[in-house]
Formats: structure tokens, C-alpha cells, sequence
């Protein structure tokens, strides 16, 4: 099925085009115009507006040929868009570093494979409640997987309100050509205060095609199998 929501477009025009026209002009109230916080900015306004779907070029031209409920639309894009810059400019991410420029962890247009967004869950193994203050490192080859952005950590620390769930997203793979299917394997070293240390490998399934804007997607996760960890054995001798 082909449907597509054309306020994400819009969207992303109007807050490109209100950044760049920031930087040109040196930038004087010194707004942050990082991909980042355009990004978050991007969010606030869709998350604030009925998605408007189209599902072929005639539904397409029957939205821009109502020019005044149009104009009305990109006067509302506007306006939340500069509600969010408000909003984001003075509540901006702490752990990200704020830089212009930047679009992701790859620098051309050549083909990668997309790894899947990784999602698991801990728990205590003689309780079965979720574990707290645990920290999960996603390995592959024995080296740590760098994630896409700063807003994906590696390693994940578990807190109580992530009800013992982590996740990842690995950044993409370089690859020769679009169209290959490989198997990537990946590997979990997990510790926690009082815990028996605790590892897991597996595989995932991946293919290689041109890059994407948007890597998350609901449609491409890999769920590892609910894992357990047990208190340390107080009479055996810790290694």
C-alpha cells in the first residue's frame, strides 16, 4: 500500500528553509541551528498536527488546489515551528554536542546495510521483576557498535522507569551494492550491582540499499529474547 503523509514535507521544508535563512544572517540571537535540534523541532510540530494523507499524484494535486485552506496550513506550520524553537532553544539536549551540519553516521550517498533498532528486556532472575541499574553494551567483532546519534546510547544504563527494557540502534554498514543479504553478528556484555555477569550473541538478517532519512522504523526491529540475571553465589570466590 502506497500512502504517504505530506505534512511531513512540508514540515521539514519550512524548518530548513527558517535555519538556513538563520545562519545566513550570521545569527544574531545566537539560536542553535544544529541537525539535532532542527530535528526535535520537526517532532514538536508533527506531533502537534493531524497527519493529512495522500495516496496517489491526483490526491496530491487536489491538496494544492485548495490554495486558501493551503496558505492556512503553512501559516499553522509556521507558527508551531517557531513554538518549538522556543520550546527546544531553551530546553535543548544536554548529551548532544549541538554543531551545524551533520546528517547521520555516513557522509555519501552509497549503499549500506540498515541494521535494525535492537530491543530486549532484564530481569531478575529470582524474582522476575525488572532490573534497575544495569548497564547493557552491545559488542560486535569485540569492538562497542557506535550508534547513529547521541540520542542512542552505548552503553545502555538501565533505570527503574525503563522497566528493564534497552534498546539500540546501531549505525549503518558500508556496503559495495544494494541488494545484498548478509548476517551480522552482535553480542550483549551486561553487568549489574550484585549480579552475575551475563552475555549473549546472535544474528540478524540484513540487506544492503541506498540510505534512508528516517532509520527507525516499527516495521525493522530485532526483539533479543527476555533475559536473566541472578545474585552473585556470596560463597563462591569473585573473579
Amino acid at each position: 500500500m502506497g500512502f504517504y503523509n505530506i505534512n511531513e514535507d512540508k514540515v521539514i521544508a519550512e524548518v530548513n528553509a527558517i535555519f538556513d535563512l538563520i545562519e545566513k544572517s550570521d545569527n544574531p540571537q545566537k539560536i542553535c541551528t544544529c541537525s539535532q535540534c532542527r530535528t526535535d523541532i520537526i517532532c514538536y510540530a508533527l506531533n502537534r498536527m493531524e497527519p493529512h494523507y495522500v495516496v496517489s499524484n491526483r490526491g496530491l494535486a487536489r491538496v494544492a488546489g485548495e490554495s486558501s485552506k493551503y496558505r492556512q496550513k503553512e501559516a499553522d506550520i509556521i507558527s508551531l515551528i517557531y513554538n518549538g524553537m522556543n520550546q527546544i532553544q531553551h530546553h535543548a539536549r544536554p548529551f548532544t554536542q549541538h554543531k551545524a551540519g551533520g546528517h547521520g553516521c555516513w557522509k555519501d550517498h552509497k549503499p549500506v546495510f540498515i541494521v535494525p533498532a535492537i530491543i530486549g528486556r532484564l530481569f531478575n532472575g529470582m524474582n522476575f521483576a525488572p532490573l534497575e541499574e544495569a548497564q547493557i553494551e552491545l559488542r560486535r567483532e569485540q569492538r562497542v557498535v557506535p550508534m547513529v546519534d547521541s540520542n542512542w546510547q552505548n552503553p545502555y544504563s538501565l533505570v527503574r522507569s525503563t522497566a528493564g527494557i534497552f534498546t539500540f540502534l546501531p549505525c549503518p554498514l558500508s556496503a559495495e551494492s544494494p541488494g545484498i543479504q548478509q548476517k551480522l553478528g552482535f553480542s550483549l556484555a551486561i553487568n549489574a550491582p550484585g549480579f552475575e555477569a551475563l552475555s549473549y550473541s546472535f544474528e540478524t538478517a540484513v540487506m544492503s540499499e541506498a540510505p534512508v532519512n528516517t532509520l527507525f522504523s516499527m516495521e525493522r526491529i530485532f526483539r533479543v529474547p527476555d533475559m536473566y540475571m541472578f545474585p552473585l553465589d556470596e560463597e563462591k570466590p569473585r573473579v
